[in-house]
């Protein structure tokens, strides 16, 4: 009984060294709902950026999320003479720190009902609670929600959202 139990902490341990060795560009890899995030990461070249030692704060959208943009906007901005364009909207999707969902709600809750955020594009994102659920406003007006969040990996954390922000 005690070498079972052994073994099985051991596997416990394993498993979880196993997930913090991912950083936030491999927990997008891992996810078949963002493998349009992942190719626009690609294409800016921001994937050493991302795999830095951060820490950062992704709002990952979804495929269903840059799908909900105009009909080819995805195809346009993932051309070659777009890449500072895609590059500064991706940006705006990442602040620097390790903003996990306590981080985020306590954020809101002492800014009076919504906390403003710096990005890595210098941009301002408004985080609300709407209906129990942290919700995203750019610098447009644009919304965004929150799906799945703490994603913890070794050098940040993923937050999915179901919309694409866009700076000014």
């Amino acid at each position: 009984m005690k070498k079972l139990f052994v073994l099985l902490m051991g596997i416990a341990v394993a498993a979880t060294s196993f997930g913090q060795s991912k950083d936030v560009v491999d927990i997008a890899i891992g996810s078949a709902d963002h493998t349009t995030l992942v190719a626009a990461v690609k294409a800016a070249d921001l994937v050493t950026t991302l795999k830095g030692k951060g820490p950062f704060t992704v709002f990952a959208p979804t495929n269903a999320a840059f799908n909900k943009l105009p009909e080819g906007t995805v195809a346009n901005l993932l051309k070659p003479e777009n890449k500072a364009q895609l590059a500064k909207i991706l940006t705006y999707h990442v602040v620097s720190g390790n903003l996990d969902a306590a981080g985020v709600t306590a954020a809101i809750k002492s800014g009076n009902g919504k906390a403003v955020v710096t990005t890595v594009s210098g941009g301002k994102l408004t985080a609300s609670l709407e209906n129990g659920k942290v919700k995203l406003t750019d610098e447009g007006g644009n919304a965004a929600y929150v799906t799945a969040a703490d994603l913890k990996g070794s050098n940040g954390v993923v937050h999915v959202i179901d919309g694409v922000v866009m700076p000014k």
